[in-house]
């Protein structure tokens, strides 16, 4: 029982909150409501969060040496030494192919070709990329665009490029900002926990930081005003959309500065104002695409 714990731990569960984004596009379609579109959706979250799992236990298996060094990660099961390494190899081989089931039951086969892209693209990034300065961190953004990929063409409802820059630029500003905030956090001993830290330094975080914010807030702007013209309301929800979005992208940048931001599903779980921007933008988005 207590290795069962550990793989559910060494899951990562609070990880699976990014899956949400297979959500984004049919939402923006406005076919939630739609059964069809609803499980559909649904089986494609939970074949990311599988795929998801199976990677971080390929990591934590891979880097269990260095997460031993780390002040926080040596208390992950693996590092710890509650799952044996193998353990972690063999489940971790086997949920890749349960992901891969489950993407196949919404019966569009770009589901799985999608979710098997995101598996192979993270299980290289584990590998190999994430030793590699840059490429590390647009390697992890690109999985938050296959997650926005992967809803969409499970209900077949297409996505403008204005839409694709937005996820693009938002996860590039919530990866680098992890980066900036773990070599604040680490110091000088950052190299031995993350080698791409190393060539990392404060100054270059910030300039991607404030080229990704503006990015994405711009990419926002014009597909709020592009899906408005669109849909032919007199509403201007999709414009008023705009202000919860701006908020939490000054108030993420502030927690940042803060010193906190090494891992963004606790900001997101503790931080009670960007979760009651994120409920504002939720329901201000969903009266643009429902109220006509």
């Amino acid at each position: 029982m207590r290795t069962l714990a550990g793989l559910v731990r060494s899951g990562r569960p609070k990880q699976w909150l990014k899956n949400v984004l297979v959500f984004a596009a049919p939402g923006a379609a406005g076919v939630l409501d739609e059964w069809d579109a609803l499980w559909r959706t649904l089986l494609t979250f939970v074949a990311f969060c599988l795929g998801a799992s199976a990677i971080y236990l390929w990591n934590d298996a891979l880097d269990v040496e260095a997460d031993r060094l780390h002040p926080t990660k040596r208390f992950r099961p693996i590092a710890a030494g509650v799952v044996p390494v193998r353990t972690a190899q063999v489940v971790g081989s086997l949920l890749p192919l349960a992901a891969l089931g489950v993407a196949a039951l919404t019966g569009r086969w770009k589901t799985v070709v999608v979710v098997a892209v995101y598996i192979a693209v993270v299980m290289l990034y584990s590998a190999w990329l994430k030793h590699v300065a840059v490429l590390d961190i647009v390697t992890v953004a690109s999985g938050f665009v296959l997650r926005a990929a992967g809803g969409a063409v499970a209900v077949d409802v297409p996505m403008s490029s204005w839409f694709i820059l937005v996820t693009v630029f938002g996860s590039l500003f919530i990866v680098s900002g992890k980066r900036y905030a773990e070599l604040r956090e680490i110091g000088e001993d950052a190299a031995a926990v993350r080698a791409t830290l190393a060539a990392y330094n404060l100054g270059y975080l910030r300039t991607v930081l404030a080229v990704s914010c503006g990015a994405a807030l711009l990419s926002y702007c014009q597909w709020a005003f592009e899906t408005r013209d669109q849909a032919e309301t007199n509403w201007p929800f999709y414009e008023l959309s705009i202000v919860p979005l701006l908020t939490a992208l000054l108030r993420y940048a502030l927690v940042l500065e803060q010193g906190r931001g090494a891992a963004p599903e606790d900001v997101f779980a503790s931080d009670r104002l960007l979760q009651l921007l994120g409920a504002a933008w939720v329901v201000v988005f969903g009266l643009a695409v429902y109220v006509r």
